[in-house]
């Protein structure tokens, strides 16, 4: 008898815990389109509703960008963790929508780590960590290559006159990083916790290549259709701009915007302020600029969370969690 009050009592708290994450999640969405200091939420719907160029075959279109934004990354997870475990698409997909909702709040979305590694056995969550972060890094090194193109062409562009403190800064901040970076590399005894940074290597040099790859290739097509999609919102909101030039500055704002810390990833305001800065090169206002932002952040990360929330309140601990 007291060992099944324990069992329903473990399943009434691992219920609350599913509905609380659903919660926060809902919770930080609210709060980061209600209590945005550099755009009024208010402002914004009353700027969206007098904007005459969201027809329903566009606001379509923009949702069918966001879905193929999502259906590369969940390839990708899925491809990536065929190494160790075989996993359906929808699986797939149940586990990137899931880990998206309960990690949303936390701090640079760290918690997804964590979500992601809960859905599989115990014996294979370390490697799945690892996984995640490869697929981490991959997105990243396509943001990083693409967004130093696109920064080297707009300073050449629009002749961007930094100041000597600007200058000796950047140069800082990039020596020091490439310094840690080697030293990191050769102390192979350093590594994040519970792997060192040797084994680390070694995981990711003998990862298959045919699959990282593919992981790759699904990055590269993630990154051109969401900065497309910010491109069209340009488009949308009376912008008349090249392709050629919007993406100069898209691509080194993606670049800028993921080197500064910041509390969240693909934080409102962070975006927002480097965003504004760098269209004002190009003649657009503050209001369209925050607003593309906005509405980028709505599409790719507020409307998946929603339906995210569903795969969270409906997952259980996998069998066999030995």
């Amino acid at each position: 008898m007291a060992s099944r009050l324990t069992y329903k009592s473990k399943q009434l708290f691992f219920v609350l815990i599913k509905i609380s994450l659903v919660v926060a999640a809902f919770y930080f969405i609210y709060k980061k389109l209600t209590k945005n200091s550099d755009l009024n939420f208010y402002d914004f719907l009353l700027f969206l509703s007098k904007n005459n160029s969201f027809s329903l075959k566009k606001i379509t279109f923009l949702i069918i960008l966001s879905i193929l934004n999502w259906f590369f990354e969940i390839l990708k997870w899925q491809e990536l963790v065929s190494f160790i475990q075989k996993i359906s698409f929808k699986r797939a997909l149940e586990q990137s929508l899931g880990s998206l909702t309960a990690s949303l709040f936390t701090p640079n979305r760290i918690g997804e780590y964590a979500a992601k590694a809960i859905y599989f056995r115990r014996p294979l969550r370390k490697r799945i960590l690892l996984i995640n972060l490869l697929s981490n890094l991959l997105q990243m090194g396509i943001t990083t290559i693409l967004g130093i193109m696109g920064l080297l062409f707009f300073y050449r562009s629009y002749n961007i006159n930094l100041s000597i403190n600007s200058l000796i800064i950047i140069a800082s901040v990039s020596v020091f990083t490439l310094v840690l970076i080697v030293f990191l590399f050769r102390k192979n005894n350093f590594g994040l916790k519970g792997f060192p940074l040797g084994k680390i290597k070694q995981f990711i040099i003998y990862y298959p290549r045919n699959k990282l790859v593919l992981a790759t290739l699904f990055s590269l097509l993630r990154y051109l259709i969401f900065s497309f999609q910010f491109y069209y919102l340009l488009t949308l909101f009376g912008i008349d701009i090249s392709y050629l030039n919007a993406m100069m500055v898209i691509t080194s704002m993606y670049l800028l915007a993921s080197i500064i810390p910041s509390i969240f990833v693909f934080d409102v305001v962070i975006k927002g302020s480097i965003v504004v800065y760098l269209f004002s090169f190009l003649g657009v206002e503050e209001l369209i600029s925050l607003s593309v932002v906005t509405l980028m952040w709505i599409l790719n990360f507020v409307l998946p969370s929603i339906i995210g929330s569903y795969y969270v309140l409906i997952f259980n601990l996998p069998k066999n969690n030995n």
